[in-house]
């Protein structure tokens, strides 16, 4: 390939940290987001030089690698001080004074999505070039730490997350030894008998998708940790990552083990920078002490390794295929279905993804079994659930609890809500509650039944001081600027149902609106390629027709 590069030339720092980032990689494309994060931090931005020094490095067309850097909101391709605070405005941040926060910073500001931080509405990231970035905030939100009834949170608070004597110390690693007595085929019959839904949204069963990736004849199988939690209010697999980051190597190790896979990427959003060191050192730590890499814990012939991926800044992501898009280093954009990603997912080849929480949860079903598993939570929704409350409530954060508890008993777990106007389940793509509907019961079927989901986990309150108008408003924006715009449904739907919705809360519009509102969420819901697009009119359809709001 003829490739035309440019004529710029980095600076010594640029060229130093790519060439670092590239160290002991075959500099495929595959390297190109590792490579533009290594420029973006060294000096706080993507300069042509150095976009030009990546493309030479991996053969990429400039304008393709242009595309790329352009798709993710964390990098700039514009010059920016070196200090940047990046400030929340999104929906848990809005309903709690983001806009004063914004007006208070005298650094470099730019208006962010949901940075995973709810806990601590109103939210914010410092990022400064060549050091380190930290989130304004103390401790793991965990209002229940030290009760005796939490299992998937048991060691969060508790437990050293940078020790491995610990982790083992309190049952780490019994359920890989676990696994390699039952052999591939068992474990993926105990998950199956668990009746283990998928926890990141999609409740699909996880052993059905671990069998269905082990039966592929095409090898090698690839695992793919969906750890880019961006629905705004969810922050559940920060806390898991940050506080037990050991839980979430071996449950990778076992679903790896189970399935075929000789390597795992564990894709992180690039807004979570203590989880990020709190999982590269686990990793570090589990190849020094035989748990990653050959012959793992003894067990002859099974070899596994693990590689983060950091994220940009890109909602979309968060869908499976749009994250093989990503580490391969393209523009994130999902990939038409069928092939699913079990028969022809990262590099082409068979994939398992599965997010955080699911994952932990393999490890209680290795060490209790899969009957005592189901005897927790309702017959069709198994186990326990995190839930991530957070908006107008006393003590927001992350709560376990069995499914089947009801919204009622979790919000008053949360300290309680006086003047209740509605809930949010599930985030922007989630639907409302009305105040008189929170007897609820929080399982997958419910929620069906009642017209909702509980998506990943969010739960996000709103009392009656919350202007829902502009609320909504903020969803529509969301979806616009998330939208990776490769479709036209979502594309140009995303952009009219903001339009509509700006004329109504400024009561400009008339019938007409929400007419055109109604007719748009239709298209994008039949017609977009994933599921941003086809979710991303079910918050304001259920606000409008569930809470009867007059925008």
């Amino acid at each position: 390939m003829d490739l035309r590069f440019l004529e710029a030339s980095p600076s010594k720092v640029e060229k130093n940290a790519i060439d670092v980032a590239l160290v002991g990689t075959d500099c495929g494309r595959d390297q190109l987001l590792p490579a533009l994060h290594a420029a973006n931090d060294a000096v706080g931005w993507i300069s042509e030089g150095a976009l030009n020094h990546i493309c030479r490095r991996l053969s990429v067309p400039p304008a393709e690698a242009y595309g790329v850097a352009t798709f993710y909101s964390l990098f700039s391709m514009q010059e920016r001080p070196r200090k940047v605070v990046h400030v929340c405005v999104d929906l848990a941040c809005k309903v709690n004074g983001a806009e004063a926060l914004v007006a208070a910073q005298t650094d470099f500001v730019v208006r962010s999505p949901c940075l995973g931080v709810c806990e601590r509405a109103p939210a914010a990231l410092a990022v400064e070039a060549g050091g380190d970035a930290s989130y304004l905030m103390p401790e793991l939100p965990l209002p229940q730490l030290g009760d005796s009834s939490l299992r998937l949170l048991r060691r969060v608070g508790t437990v050293d997350p940078l020790s491995l004597d610990d982790y083992r110390a309190a049952g780490g690693y019994a359920a890989l030894r676990n696994a390699f007595l039952l052999g591939p085929q068992g474990v993926i019959r105990e998950v199956t008998d668990a009746k283990l839904m998928g926890r990141g949204g999609a409740a699909f069963p996880t052993g059905r998708k671990w069998a269905a990736t082990a039966g592929q004849p095409g090898r090698p199988h690839y695992l793919v940790c969906n750890a880019d939690e961006s629905e705004p209010g969810t922050f559940k697999d920060r806390v898991l990552m940050e506080g037990d980051p050991f839980a979430v190597i071996e449950a990778m190790t076992v679903a790896a083990y189970a399935t075929g896979c000789t390597r795992g990427y564990l894709y992180i959003r690039g807004e979570y920078p203590r989880a990020f060191a709190a999982l590269t050192n686990a990793i570090s730590v589990a190849h020094e002490r035989g748990f990653l890499g050959s012959n793992i814990m003894g067990q002859p012939g099974f070899e596994f390794d693990v590689e983060i991926r950091r994220g940009a800044g890109a909602y979309i992501c968060g869908e499976e295929t749009a994250i093989f898009n990503s580490i391969e280093g393209f523009r994130g954009e999902p990939r038409s279905k069928p092939p699913f990603p079990v028969e022809k997912g990262l590099f082409g080849k068979p994939t398992v993804v599965n997010n955080v929480e699911t994952l932990a949860n393999v490890l209680l079903i290795l060490t209790e079994g899969c009957q005592a598993f189901h005897q927790v939570g309702t017959p069709q929704s198994t186990g326990s659930k995190l839930f991530c409350v957070s908006g107008t409530v006393p003590k927001p954060g992350v709560y376990e609890v069995p499914f089947g508890t009801t919204l009622r008993e979790l919000l008053e777990l949360a300290g309680g809500v006086e003047d209740l106007r509605a809930v949010l389940l599930g985030g922007a793509a989630g639907g409302f509650l009305r105040a008189d509907e929170i007897d609820l019961p929080l399982t997958m079927e419910d929620a069906r039944a009642a017209g909702t989901t509980l998506g990943s986990g969010v739960v996000l309150v709103l009392d009656g001081t919350v202007d829902v108008g502009g609320f909504l408003l903020r969803i529509a924006e969301f979806f616009r600027d998330e939208s990776c715009g490769q479709c036209v449904p979502c594309r140009i739907g995303t952009v009219r149902q903001e339009e509509a919705l700006h004329r109504i809360v400024q009561r400009k519009g008339d019938a007409q609106d929400l007419l055109l509102l109604r007719d748009v969420g239709q298209v994008m819901r039949d017609s977009s390629i994933c599921g941003l697009g086809q979710t991303a009119w079910n918050a304001i359809e259920s606000a409008i027709d569930r809470l009867g709001v007059q925008l």
